[in-house]
């Protein structure tokens, strides 16, 4: 095929427990860089011979290509900036597969902040939800998801401008969601604002489909030439003209033997 590979030569290791920020303008590749995890697009292996083969994405040292993908996407939870809900109830929203009890979805509902509004709603957890979760607020669509993820004891998260939508209280829930119930999980988070990937170990920067910096928040805003240092004064500079002092709030907050490693990979979408 002729259409340009949006990620080409992409090399990094993510250990295993760490939070990494992803950022970088659009079409960067950090949308299909998640994509390319959970296999919903594949390798360009075009010209790999059984001897030139590298693994492209492997996981616990294991290639990815030979794992189902079933078990694969089972292992990984993902939050969208648009959450897949569909007509139903809370119940079978957040347990899709009915694999767990009341006790569990119960728990699940509480550790993502969702218990009150569930107790709330006729039905409790067979409380009606509408195609695309239509009655639910934004922020209630964002935490039911999160409840998903929860249940599934998931060892990856992956984050993809999933609070855009929402309003900064939600943001702040979610956030403190992820940081206490997602505590020793690989946390993968392609921000929208700034100020939720503040406290992460590692910031990825992506241009072209390439790591252009890769590093902790403090290493990198220590440098004020880097990317990342002038996207964060960018994002000030916009909050201080819309009088919104989120990000600057977030700098405040700037303070496992096991690897999940992100070999080359070449992938066309």
């Amino acid at each position: 095929s002729d259409t340009p590979l949006v990620i080409k030569g992409l090399n990094l290791t993510i250990h295993g427990g760490e939070r990494v920020g992803v950022v970088g303008r659009t079409g960067s590749g950090k949308s299909s860089l998640l994509l390319c995890l959970l296999r919903l697009v594949e390798p360009d292996m075009a010209g790999e011979t059984k001897e030139s083969y590298v693994s492209p994405i492997s996981i616990d040292g294991v290639d990815t290509l030979r794992i189902g993908l079933q078990e694969l996407r089972s292992r990984i939870g993902i939050i969208p900036q648009n959450p897949v809900l569909f007509s139903g109830t809370i119940r079978s929203n957040i347990d899709p597969f009915h694999q767990h009890t009341d006790d569990d979805i119960w728990t699940a509902l509480d550790q993502c902040g969702m218990k009150d509004a569930v107790e709330a709603m006729p039905g409790l957890l067979h409380a009606v939800v509408a195609e695309y979760g239509e009655n639910l607020s934004a922020g209630m669509r964002q935490l039911l998801v999160l409840g998903r993820a929860l249940l599934k004891q998931c060892k990856i998260l992956l984050l993809d401008e999933a609070t855009s939508s929402v309003d900064y209280e939600t943001d702040k829930e979610i956030q403190r969601t992820i940081r206490q119930a997602f505590k020793g999980c690989t946390v993968l988070t392609i921000a929208h604002r700034i100020n939720t990937i503040m406290d992460s170990d590692k910031i990825l920067v992506m241009k072209d489909g390439l790591v252009e910096e890769f590093a902790s928040p403090e290493d990198l805003l220590a440098d004020e030439t880097t990317t990342f240092s002038e996207i964060v004064r960018q994002t000030q500079t916009n909050n201080d003209e819309d009088g919104d002092g989120e990000t600057g709030g977030a700098m405040g907050a700037i303070g496992e033997d096991n690897e999940s490693s992100v070999e080359p990979v070449e992938e066309r979408t």
